[in-house]
């Protein structure tokens, strides 16, 4: 009987999400305003009920975003938008976790499995930053979240305040775009404030990948860890013939040059959570390196200070 209705739920989610796919060009902003407008008081209530549904079915929440902030306004429009939003991702959540984790657990892999793997050790920190920082589309993050062991309730309330920010700057751009069209007083400060916001929300990812970042190491510091057998991982982002060069690389090093490291992330998975040490020739490549595993979840990573040009030049040991 439980099959069954995994099975008869599955295929009736399965049937709404393409009939969505299928007519997603005959919904607009302008078309939910005016649906929802003639509802009069009842029309919050089935926004928020709206927009979970469409969460759920993989719909634009750009759309329904925009749509929020041009019927209740800036303030009224964000905390409705955020509850539609939440309770959509919730819905998702559930589904994924009673319909398909038992079969997910057995055949994960990849990007899947690094997530996995952040939130079971990061818990709402991941959460927070996956909603913060697009690694996966919104729609789908919500259900592949369901794949993961974390709480509900973790998930939801990480979910409803770490969505805050884009769903602010979203539900100002739907509002200030209403005034425009209505000519109302102000409209240029209001497009402004939208604008501004919508820079805060692009500058974040950027902004928590270097939060995710530790402290930078010194040629010493590593020495002594490395002296004390810690579990760190040195990558070299330098060209092979650099690592193999002149200035030769420290013992132990595995060499990713930069140009491929995004090609090479899933051989480095057992390495999300735990240290890494990352070195070039200065510390400028290994920067960059930091930066794109940082987007991609890796949460302990140290760029090499001087990298092996220091390293050189405090008479520290090499290999060649």
């Amino acid at each position: 009987m439980k099959r069954a209705v995994r099975w008869f739920v599955g295929a009736a989610l399965i049937a709404g999400i393409v009939w969505m796919f299928l007519n997603r060009g005959q919904w607009d902003a302008e078309q939910v305003q005016a649906f929802i407008d003639g509802l009069g008081w009842a029309g919050p209530v089935v926004f928020v009920l709206l927009y979970a549904l469409g969460t759920v079915l993989f719909f634009p929440g750009s759309v329904l975003t925009l749509a929020g902030g041009a019927l209740f306004g800036p303030l009224w429009g964000t905390l409705i938008n955020l509850t539609g939003a939440t309770l959509g991702a919730v819905l998702s959540f559930l589904v994924a976790r009673y319909l398909a984790s038992d079969w997910v657990e057995q055949r994960v892999g990849g990007r899947l499995a690094r997530l996995k793997q952040g939130v079971e050790q990061e818990g709402w920190r991941f959460v927070a930053f996956v909603r913060l920082v697009p690694l996966f589309p919104f729609n789908l993050l919500n259900y592949a979240l369901g794949l993961t062991r974390i709480p509900l309730v973790t998930y939801a309330w990480a979910s409803f305040v770490f969505m805050l920010p884009g769903a602010l700057a979203y539900t100002w751009i739907g509002y200030a775009g209403r005034e425009a069209v209505a000519g109302g007083e102000g409209v240029v400060q209001k497009v402004m404030i939208a604008l501004a916001l919508l820079a805060v929300v692009s500058f974040l990812p950027g902004l928590i990948s270097r939060l995710r970042q530790g402290p930078m190491l010194t040629v010493d510091a590593l020495r002594q860890h490395l002296d004390a057998g810690d579990d760190l991982l040195i990558l070299d982002v330098r060209d092979p013939d650099e690592f193999t060069g002149e200035q030769g690389h420290i013992s132990g090093a595995r060499n990713l040059p930069l140009a491929e490291l995004s090609q090479h992330l899933d051989e480095l998975q057992p390495w999300l959570e735990r240290p890494v040490a990352l070195v070039c020739r200065t510390d400028r490549r290994s920067a960059k390196a930091a930066r794109l595993l940082a987007r991609e979840g890796f949460a302990d990573l140290h760029v090499v200070r001087g990298g092996m040009t220091a390293w050189n030049a405090a008479g520290l040991p090499v290999e060649h």
